[in-house]
C-alpha cells in the first residue's frame, strides 16, 4: 500500500486535463477534432500536449509535413492512458444509476446518416413513441465507453483498422453493401470504350482519402500499376463527393445506400466499365456498449435498422 501511495502524488501523475486532451489526440488523429471532441479551443489542447511532454519530459507528438503522428514512446503511453480512462469510465458506468433514459444518441458518419438513416427515425419514433432519437452526423468515432454518444454507426473497410470493437464495446455489421461507380449522366456517356485501367487516368472522387478507389481497382483486377497517391480531388464526406459527381466533377463511389434517390431520378447513374462488377469492400457497423447491448432502446432500435436494412435490399 506504501508503494501505491507513494506513486499516486502530485508529482508521478500528470493533470487529468492534459491526459484526456492526449488520449482523444491520439485516439483521433488531430488537435482540432480532439477539440470539437472535448468541447474546448484547439489552442487549449495544444498548451495541454506542451504540459503533458514537459510533465514526462519526453516527446510523445511529432509532425510531419502537416500531419501528426504520436512518436514510438507516445504511442506506448497513449495505449496505457486509453486504457486506464476506458477502466475509468467502465467502472464509472458500473455503479452509476441510470435511471429510466429512453433517449438514444446516434453518431453517424455523415453520408450514411443523411442518405438512408434520417429518413427512417421519423419511422422508428412513430412506432416507439416512448423512445426519442437524437442524430449526430459525423466523421469522429464516437468515445462511447466515455458516454459521448449510445451508439455509433459508420463504414469499415475490411482491409483498414481501427476495428470497430474494443473492450467494452459489441458490434454488429448491418449490411456489407456492394460498391459501384457513379457519374452524372453526362460524364458516364463520355466514358464509352474505357477499360478499367484508363479509369486512373480519369477524375476520380475521394472522401478524406484514397482507400475506397484503391481496394475496389485492386478488388477489380486492375493491371496497371497504383500510384502512392491515386489523384483526384478530397471532398472529405460521402455526400459532398456524390455532390461532386452531379455536378460533372468524376466519378465516385457508392453504394445504393447513398444513391438510391439519385439513381430513380437519373441525377447519376452507375457507371459499367467492361470486365468490372460492383465489389463488397466493408461493412457499416452498428456498435454500442457491452453493457448497453440489451437494454429495451438499443435492442428495438438495433432491430429496427436491420429489418430496414433486410426490407431494403429484398431480403424481406
Amino acid at each position: 500500500m506504501a508503494l501505491i501511495d507513494n506513486k499516486l502524488n502530485p508529482k508521478t501523475i500528470p493533470a487529468f486535463a492534459a491526459v484526456r486532451a492526449f488520449e482523444a489526440v491520439g485516439r483521433l488523429g488531430g488537435i482540432r477534432a480532439a477539440a470539437a471532441v472535448l468541447g474546448i479551443d484547439h489552442s487549449v489542447v495544444s498548451r495541454h500536449l506542451r504540459h503533458l511532454e514537459d510533465f514526462v519530459g519526453v516527446a510523445l507528438i511529432q509532425r510531419e509535413g502537416g500531419a501528426l503522428h504520436l512518436t514510438e514512446v507516445g504511442a506506448r503511453y497513449h495505449g496505457r492512458i486509453a486504457a486506464a480512462l476506458a477502466e475509468l469510465a467502465l467502472a464509472t458506468s458500473e455503479v452509476r444509476d441510470p435511471g429510466v433514459n429512453n433517449v438514444i444518441l446516434l453518431w453517424c458518419v455523415p453520408g450514411f446518416a443523411a442518405q438512408w438513416v434520417a429518413d427512417r427515425l421519423a419511422r422508428f419514433e412513430l412506432m416507439w413513441p416512448d423512445f426519442h432519437l437524437e442524430l449526430r452526423p459525423t466523421d469522429v468515432r464516437a468515445n462511447l465507453i466515455a458516454h459521448e454518444a449510445d451508439v455509433d454507426i459508420r463504414f469499415y473497410l475490411d482491409d483498414w483498422p481501427p476495428d470497430p470493437g474494443g473492450r467494452g464495446l459489441r458490434y454488429i455489421e448491418l449490411v456489407r453493401p456492394p460498391i459501384m461507380i457513379v457519374a452524372s449522366p453526362s460524364v458516364a456517356a463520355s466514358l464509352k470504350g474505357k477499360t478499367l485501367e484508363d479509369l486512373l487516368d480519369l477524375p476520380l472522387l475521394h472522401e478524406e482519402h484514397d482507400y475506397q478507389w484503391r481496394a475496389w481497382l485492386t478488388l477489380n483486377g486492375c493491371k496497371r500499376p497504383l500510384p502512392e497517391r491515386i489523384p483526384g480531388p478530397l471532398l472529405w464526406h460521402a455526400h459532398l463527393a456524390l455532390g461532386a459527381a452531379r455536378n460533372d466533377r468524376g466519378l465516385a463511389l457508392a453504394s445504393t445506400f447513398l444513391v438510391d434517390a439519385d439513381l430513380k431520378a437519373g441525377t447519376l447513374v452507375e457507371v459499367k466499365i467492361p470486365h468490372t462488377e460492383p465489389v463488397v469492400m466493408g461493412a457499416y457497423a452498428f456498435v454500442t456498449r457491452e453493457d448497453r447491448w440489451t437494454t429495451d432502446t438499443i435492442l428495438q432500435f438495433r432491430r429496427y435498422l436491420q429489418l430496414e436494412v433486410a426490407r431494403f435490399t429484398g431480403a424481406v
